[in-house]
């Protein structure tokens, strides 16, 4: 008899588990259980009056292969393209006013020094401050440091204030103060314990480098990709790989019971159903997962629970280009806290990739809420659709109303990786050993991204499948 291995949860963790499980195992039969309409997560193209529009992310990094070579393997690689060679960079809202990032500047460390130094954006006793990162001696014990704690001792307060917190603000909507830079920017505490510097490390790495050093600042845009019709081609792609019985929508998972050498899944709302699987992937959030390994492991259950979410509003805008005056020289722009406006940062989508908008409109994503900012998401659609058009009108010197407005929200769809965080998934996977045939996925444990959401998926799939290849049966322990 075939072994049987349930996969819970249908965004992308949870479609690249399953899709994995099925080109490394054949043999398995997998059920893949989602509790909504659809699959895909937060990852959700809508195509509205022309306009291309994407709810979550709407590209990934190709500094892992990862996203790459799954949209190849589902026959996607003709659709993979790359950012507008014609625009280059990030601008950041200084003092009122949107200002280039320095050339090279990477995140939190510049990798040129001449940008930096003549830069509008910091004033000289913050060149100064940053420059002197150079003498601050490595921090010699190791425990866990938040984000600002560690860019103010080394940089100083201005440069985290008016570059590093707005950057990393639009990766991780997060509050600096409580956000780890072990779990989250793990290359820059390295750096500071290889190289003693991170501006050292950064011109290490350039110079040893083959690759010429990007001179755009930011997020290194050139090193990003995305799919011609939208994001959601991977999810219709990977699902249209498993066979249509193997999925279930609406179908929420319950609690796990262990069974023996076996689980037993509850599943369903009405009428709760349940299965008997040999494995199980959890690819839900971490609030979910916490719920329903509440019957398994006390100790796991309360470790996943720990993993706090923030929630924001992302608003799509388009505009006729002559409606804008301002000359849209770069991928979009992010506005520091200190700054004191309502809206976290501004992509432009059309700008930054091909086959967003019509001709001669413009289209831009707008990003609203965050931990910081959370009590805006408690304003109605229409108000925060205005407060987006207000912010962007007075910013870019915008005239006359959006051709075009949406809003989608994500409603506690990023996980915060509070300090600490590394410490707790060491903990999480310490208790998945008593439990060798269960496995976590998703981007509540170790990378947020679309490549690390996919590695987690994968890494979970092929977990499952050295367990359930063991000839013993050993029954299932609960914690």
């Amino acid at each position: 008899m075939n072994r049987r291995v349930t996969v819970i949860g249908g965004g992308i963790s949870g479609l690249a588990a399953a899709t994995h499980l099925r080109r490394i195992a054949p043999e398995i039969e997998v059920r893949l259980l989602e509790s909504g309409p659809r699959l895909g997560g937060v990852i959700q193209t809508t195509h509205k009056d022309g306009f291309l529009i994407e709810g979550a992310a709407d590209n990934f990094i190709t500094t892992s292969p990862t996203a790459i070579q799954l949209c190849q393997d589902v026959g996607l690689g003709d659709e993979l393209i790359g950012t507008n060679p014609n625009e280059r960079g990030a601008m950041v809202l200084s003092r009122g006013k949107l200002e280039k990032i320095p050339e090279g500047f990477y995140v939190m460390a510049p990798s040129r020094l001449w940008p930096l130094l003549t830069t509008k954006i910091l004033s000289p006793k913050g060149k100064l401050r940053s420059g002197c990162e150079v003498f601050v001696p490595r921090k010699r014990e190791q425990v866990d440091e938040s984000l600002k704690s560690f860019v103010c001792r080394r940089f100083g307060t201005e440069m985290f204030e008016r570059l590093v917190q707005p950057l990393v603000g639009g990766i991780y909507s997060a509050d600096p103060n409580r956000l780890s830079i072990a779990a989250t920017m793990p290359r820059f505490l390295d750096m500071e314990q290889k190289y003693g510097s991170l501006i050292r490390g950064m011109l290490n790495q350039r110079r040893s480098s083959r690759q010429p050093t990007e001179k755009s600042g930011g997020a290194r845009d050139s090193q990003f990709m995305t799919l011609r019709g939208g994001m959601s081609q991977l999810i219709e792609a990977l699902e249209r790989s498993l066979p249509k019985e193997s999925v279930r929508l609406n179908t929420p998972a319950n609690f796990i019971v262990p069974s023996g050498s076996r689980w037993s899944i509850s599943s369903g709302i009405k009428d709760p159903q349940r299965e008997e699987s040999d494995a199980v992937i959890v690819a839900a959030p971490a609030s979910h997962a916490s719920r329903m390994l509440s019957t398994v492991d006390g100790e796991l259950s309360a470790l996943l629970g720990e993993i706090q979410f923030a929630s924001c509003a992302v608003v799509s805008l388009a505009f006729r280009r002559e409606q804008i005056g301002h000359d849209l020289n770069s991928f979009g722009f992010v506005v520091p806290a200190i700054e004191g406006h309502f809206i976290l940062s501004c992509s432009f989508s059309s700008v930054k990739y091909g086959g967003r908008a019509p001709d001669g409109t413009v289209l831009m994503r707008v990003f609203i809420g965050g931990a910081c900012q959370s009590g805006l998401l408690r304003l109605p659609d229409t108000q925060l659709l205005e407060l987006a058009h207000w912010e962007v009108a007075k910013l870019l010197d915008i005239e006359g109303e959006p051709l075009m407005r949406h809003i989608t929200r994500q409603r506690h769809a990023m996980p915060q990786y509070h300090v600490g965080h590394r410490n707790r998934i060491a903990k999480i996977n310490q208790r998945l050993e008593w439990f060798p045939t269960l496995a976590l996925a998703g981007g509540s444990l170790s990378g947020v991204g679309v490549p690390s959401c996919i590695e987690s998926g994968q890494k979970a799939a092929e977990r499952i499948v050295a367990a359930t290849r063991k000839t013993s049966t050993v029954p299932v322990q609960v914690g």
